[in-house]
């Protein structure tokens, strides 16, 4: 009886689906057990290879916690609203619905192939009405809440307005309230807020909802029609697609996360995520503490700017005030005879992206207002300048320059010739020339700071911020540097922001009005006026006459909360039972990749904080436990391309050849050896070695032609993907590329390099493909043996034969010339140490993830076992309950022909017993005069009289013995040692 996995694997997976196997219970006496896998966007191309290993690692730990008497929730689902099907949408007029039905058809496909214990009947996808209409309900709350700044939580926004009824806005309640608020608001009476309009309070409550409408700078990409988030724009560019980005103010929802700042930065504390992932939050949420300093204008002292600085101790070296181009102080302050310049400034500031700013500290620029304001302390006249080095989303938008004690302020007085203040001198024996480079360090002592004068930098730092707030031109302050998540999406394929508008006022929809739907419309596009594409959908109006809000929210939306969702996917009244969240909790182990540590990890967080705030859930962070998979990268192939061109001339007339030719590496590699040159394959040092080609083409043209002139010159040499799908090794078939061809013994081999995996660098490889050739079993336990699951390694099937072959080994272990054979016989005290050291080394390894030591592991115990001839039922048994949560189907087969009739998942792991690990026999070294001569087996049970006698008797000792032995040490269980 063969292995015949495909067979095997068919069955079973039918057999799963029927049995509802993997089945959850949102009601157990049994200790619950949360294992998440981030879900993916179902992509047109499917699923490769490297995307399912994080899934086989939470797959193994699934079963495993099965097996070990836990209730396991085991949920997948889609991430089905995103821009690539709308981009697709707009291309081929194909609705996003459509495209995302058939994608996620193709993904379950594949994921059944390989067989993982899913409970399917928890399976979600966001784009699904009855799961955003729980989107939407969230945002609700949001809209309807507010921070407490003084209780550090989210209540209801009734209590905000409680409070404006009872005291108005005033400097008593000013503690309660959160971020700028206080600065952007007139401060009003209980009496002025009764008398206020609906418009009027409606305006003021948007500055402190969490979910709010304003004024913003946002990322506007024109190619994609829509806002980007600041994680979605690189070097400003969007990440899909490398469209330029621009900074646009325009209306946007957002969400105020900035109030769960200090709470997301200190829990991450408790959490049991990689350092790499919480230092990324920490650095992207940026705490800083220091002072807010205010600047007054100078003519017009009701005019403030605001500067927030964590160095106060440097105020009296403030030289200059640097605006960001997009503050809203830059039009009122400067001066008629400095606007021209300064708008011209502005607008090509608005250009650059935050993150190209931000990186590019080599191309100074910047432009004088005209404007002046006043030193605090000492009411000097300081100017006004705006520069892009400045970010208008943090801080204020404005810092006070010490050119003198920070880079980028010296590096910008340097270049337009202002003066650098020295405040700070350094320790003793640190030297800094002042001329060359600012001294930036928090140490030394304060000079040419009046009252500072003689304090550390420390103390001058406290005495400052004191000295400020005596005379009310500044406060202590934390400031961080995570900003408001943008919400709004110019997008069609996203859920519908369930609010519309009457009389300039925004109202939310009721939460009986949910589910907002998203409405058909004709084009997927922005209309032709530039708004969204929702502007298109006819009569699509609240109640037929008041319009809904035409943006969508961010992909990101539906999977702030998509955990709670998979605790009771089809309850109708409420996101998730009161009884299923309380029983569920939180993940215990979630696994994906570190590519999200901002962009998902913080949002999710920040949402579920929220809901504890309401007490809609029990837990304040979404995961216990949070691993982080490595990458399979791709082996990409490519063809060296060579553009040329071939100029001739014969008497008065000129020809000229323009071609192409493929250059094998092997060829190109010769041509190197015989050119001496050193290479780039990738740039113009290669050209060179081409001359050979060229010089043949203009030897075999001259042949023809004997009175003609000619020159050859090439245009580039580039690299090009080739589809590894169709190499044999690293060679490729001649007639797979088009053009001419030089290649060294008849085959053409290509430059092999790692990179991602990808289906633009035609390095793609299908799980299908292997599944095919191999089994899905092979392909889990080879995905886990290629590495440790953090680690990114590239894909390589030279060893995937020797993991199929240990499947092939262990079947054979239950069959005796090709008939299924098991014996009741009693193990031997060998095979319960192989087996019981198997166990053992696989919880080990388990608790740590190192699915790849298992893998090896489980070789050496089927050798073993192979080697003593074992095929007893009480060891292989238990081996079959370890393998199966690697290799599912194959142990399954085997379980059910060693007669269960129940599945292997509803086995009892088994316990590894220490007395089965003790060693019976030692090998003793034997040292005669101090140098160890030979080693001897021996019983550990043996006396050390009885140790001594049989090494004394044995060969090899007699050839060192001349009568008796001077002296004779025994060490039980270590040494023997002899003088003679």
């Amino acid at each position: 009886m063969e292995y015949n996995f495909r067979d095997i694997e068919t069955r079973w997976q039918e057999r799963w689906k029927k049995d509802q196997t993997y089945r959850a219970l949102n009601h157990s006496t049994l200790p619950k057990y949360y294992v998440l896998d981030m879900f993916p966007y179902p992509s047109g191309a499917g699923l490769h290879v490297g995307h399912p290993l994080g899934y086989i690692g939470s797959d193994i730990v699934a079963r495993y916690k099965r097996l070990k008497g836990f209730n396991v929730l085991h949920p997948m689902g889609y991430d089905a609203f995103g821009l690539p099907a709308e981009q697709y949408a707009i291309q081929t007029g194909q609705h996003p619905k459509t495209t995302t039905e058939r994608n996620i058809a193709r993904y379950r496909e594949q994921l059944d192939k390989i067989g993982f214990s899913y409970d399917w009947s928890r399976e979600i996808r966001t784009c699904d009405a009855e799961y955003y209409r729980w989107t939407q309900s969230i945002f609700l709350k949001l809209f309807h809440s507010w921070y407490n700044c003084e209780k550090d939580r989210a209540e209801s926004i009734d209590s905000l307005v409680a409070l404006f009824e009872k005291e108005g806005f005033t400097a008593c309640n000013i503690a309660y309230l959160t971020g700028e608020i206080e600065k952007e608001l007139q401060r009003f009476t209980a009496e002025n807020w009764k008398s206020f309009s609906e418009k009027e309070k409606a305006d003021v409550l948007m500055h402190f909802r969490l979910a709010y409408l304003n004024e913003a700078w946002v990322n506007w990409c024109p190619a994609l029609g829509t806002v980007l988030a600041n994680d979605e724009v690189k070097d400003g560019v969007s990440e899909r697609g490398g469209y330029p980005v621009e900074r646009r103010k325009m209306p946007q929802w957002s969400l105020r996360i900035t109030s769960y700042a200090g709470r997301l930065l200190r829990d991450l504390e408790q959490l049991d995520w990689s350092e790499s992932i919480k230092d990324a939050q920490r650095n992207w949420i940026g705490k800083s503490e220091g002072a807010s300093v205010n600047f007054p204008l100078n003519g017009n002292k009701e005019i403030i700017i605001e500067v927030f600085t964590t160095r106060p101790d440097t105020l009296f070296g403030v030289s200059f005030v640097t605006l960001a181009p997009e503050h809203e102080l830059v039009n009122v302050v400067t001066t008629d005879e400095q606007r021209a310049n300064v708008e011209a400034y502005v607008k090509m500031a608005g250009n650059r992206s935050e993150r190209e700013r931000q990186a590019d500290v080599k191309n100074i620029s910047g432009v004088f207002t005209g404007a002046y304001v006043l030193h605090p302390f000492n009411g000097k006249k300081v100017p006004v300048w705006v520069g892009d080095y400045v970010l208008a989303g943090y801080g204020t938008g404005a810092v006070m320059a010490v050119p003198a004690h920070d880079s980028r302020d010296f590096a910008f007085a340097s270049h337009f010739g202002l003066d650098k203040l020295i405040v700070i001198q350094p320790p003793a024996g640190i030297e800094n020339n002042f001329a060359e480079s600012s001294y930036d360090d928090k140490s030394g002592t304060c000079i040419n700071s009046d009252f500072l004068n003689g304090l550390s930098v420390k103390d001058a730092i406290q005495r400052s911020i004191s000295e400020l707030e005596k005379i009310d031109s500044g406060r202590r302050k934390i400031n961080f540097r995570l900003r408001d998540a943008a919400f709004g999406r110019q997008r069609y394929w996203g859920e519908p922001i369930p609010v519309y508008y009457k009389d300039g006022i925004a109202f939310p929809l009721a939460e009986s009005e949910l589910p907002l739907l998203l409405p058909e419309i004709d084009k997927f596009q922005p209309t032709e006026t530039g708004d969204p594409p929702l502007a298109r959908a006819v009569n699509w109006k609240y109640k037929g006459q008041y319009n809904y809000e035409h943006t969508t929210m961010p992909g990101w939306a539906g999977s702030s909360w998509y955990f709670l969702r998979y605790m009771d996917p089809n309850n109708t009244e409420r996101f998730a039972s009161e009884d299923a969240v309380s029983y569920w909790k939180q993940v215990d182990l979630y696994i994906g990749g570190s590519e999200h540590a901002t962009g998902h990890l913080l949002y999710v967080r920040f949402w579920t904080k929220f809901l504890f705030d309401l007490g809609l859930i029990p837990v304040n962070e979404p995961a216990k436990k949070l691993v982080n998979q490595g990458m399979i990268q791709g082996v990409s192939a490519f063809a060296i391309r060579l553009n040329y061109q071939f100029y001739s001339e014969i008497s008065t007339e000129q020809e000229s050849e323009q071609g192409t030719v493929f250059i094998s590496k092997e060829y190109f590699d010769n041509l190197i050896t015989n050119s001496n040159a050193e290479i780039d394959y990738a740039t113009a040092k290669a050209l060179p070695v081409v001359q050979e080609f060229l010089q043949t083409k203009l030897a075999a043209y001259k042949k023809e032609n004997p009175n003609a002139k000619g020159s050859f010159h090439v245009h580039s040499i580039s690299l090009i993907h080739q589809d590894v799908n169709l190499l044999d090794g690293d060679y490729l078939p001649a007639d797979k590329i088009s053009g001419d061809l030089l290649s060294a013994n008849g085959k053409f081999l290509c430059l092999r390099e790692v990179e991602k995996m990808s289906k633009s660098k035609y390095n793609v490889v299908s799980p299908d493909d292997i599944i095919e050739q191999y089994g899905a079993d092979t392909l889990r336990l080879y995905e886990m043996f290629l590495g440790p699951l953090e680690q990114s390694k590239p894909w390589s099937t030279q060893g995937i034969n020797g993991v199929h072959n240990f499947l092939r080994r262990t079947w054979r272990l239950f069959h005796q010339g090709g008939t299924f054979n098991v014996s009741e016989e009693a193990p031997t005290a060998q095979e319960l140490k192989t087996l019981h050291r198997t166990i053992r080394k696989f919880e080990e390894d388990i608790e740590r993830l190192s699915f790849n030591t298992s893998v090896s592991t489980f070789m050496i115990c089927v050798n073993e076992l192979t080697d003593m001839k074992c095929n007893k039922r009480a060891i292989l048994e238990p081996f079959l309950i370890l393998l199966s949560s690697y290799a599912p189907h194959f142990a399954e087969e085997l379980w059910a022909l060693c007669g269960h009739t129940t599945s292997v998942t509803k086995a009892e792991f088994p316990k590894w017993n220490e007395e089965y690990l003790k060693e019976s026999v030692f090998e003793y070294p034997v040292s005669v005069n101090g140098k160890t001569r030979f080693k001897i087996n021996l019983s550990l049970q043996l006396t050390k009289e009885e140790v001594e006698k049989e090494v004394l008797q044995s060969d090899e000792m007699q050839r060192f013995l001349q009568g008796s032995p001077k002296k004779v040490i025994v060490v039980p269980g270590r040494i023997v040692n002899i003088v003679v």
